[in-house]
């Protein structure tokens, strides 16, 4: 595969992440956000499923009780990204929501920072004041007029940032990132149903309703856009894959404006940019750093 072609996938998986914001939006007009949550990813395991049979049919060694502790725990935290970011677009607009979950590519490296005592880089600092600036301006020039959706999204961000950092220690230990996936997407969905049973109505009309949406999440957003981004990033560079990747924002924001009618002030647009451009030096400036140090 070129790397043209490569990036090709890594856009188009961007862009499928992107729509996966505008139908957890919509889903919710006909169903609960957990039902959402948990029959998603009660699809997403049945998707991955049949890949995780041949994983484990090249693995060299079988997992330890500790490997399925780990895994445990990543499952409960995108259960508590997943049930934070859906709640949070109750009352948050779609391109509030695809902009401050990005952000996770930010507290990804002060998570390491603060619980693992790694040394940052020193661009993570300035991406931090960065992406904190632009939910200044996203939300009008006054945290005040914030609505709980976008508090609730920047915990989302961070639950996603403990799940990222806890799935790259156990793949790294285990090889098994498609093991890990389908655990992870089965602790959520057991969660989430458990809560939607208690808490929440339901109706065979109402999965009826929404059932575009959580195929299409279920299905494309977890388990196409995952292969798609597997395979694309094996044929990319590191950092031109961090630029296509994190258009998902950029798509999510402007499928939400086409299919949804949403708009947000120029005041907002500058906030998105500057946590865009947070995200990326975040990414890229690491990266490019690396590729510049004259080799030892």
């Amino acid at each position: 595969m070129s790397r043209i072609q490569a990036n090709l996938l890594l856009l188009l998986a961007a862009a499928i992440w992107g729509g996966g914001f505008v139908a957890q939006s919509t889903a919710m007009k006909a169903i609960g956000p957990f039902w959402f949550i948990g029959l998603r990813f009660a699809v997403a395991t049945m998707v991955v499923l049949p890949f995780v049979w041949m994983e484990n049919r090249k693995a060299p060694k079988p997992l330890t009780p500790r490997n399925w502790l780990a895994f445990l725990l990543i499952g409960v935290a995108l259960f508590g990204g997943a049930a934070t970011q859906q709640l949070g677009l109750l009352t948050t607009t779609v391109t509030n929501s695809s902009f401050i979950t990005g952000l996770y590519v930010v507290f990804v490296p002060l998570i390491a920072v603060i619980f693992l005592r790694r040394s940052p880089h020193w661009v993570i600092w300035p991406a931090a004041l960065m992406a904190l600036c632009g939910i200044y301006l996203l939300s009008g020039g006054s945290f005040s007029h914030l609505s709980s959706g976008d508090f609730l999204t920047v915990v989302c961000a961070l639950f996603w940032a403990a799940q990222i950092t806890l799935a790259g220690s156990a793949v790294n230990e285990t090889g098994r990132p498609l093991g890990i996936s389908a655990t992870q997407f089965a602790v959520t969905a057991v969660l989430a149903l458990a809560v939607a049973a208690a808490i929440e109505p339901i109706s065979i009309a109402d999965i009826r309703a929404a059932l575009g949406e959580i195929l299409y999440v279920g299905i494309f957003s977890s388990g196409l856009a995952f292969a798609l981004q597997i395979i694309g990033q094996r044929y990319t560079t590191a950092p031109q894959a961090a630029i296509f990747l994190s258009s998902e924002a950029l798509f999510g924001a402007s499928l939400g404006a086409l299919l949804l009618g949403e708009t947000i002030r120029p005041l907002g647009y500058a906030g998105c940019a500057l946590m865009f451009a947070a995200m990326l030096a975040v990414e890229l400036v690491p990266e490019l750093t690396r590729r510049r140090s004259p080799a030892v």
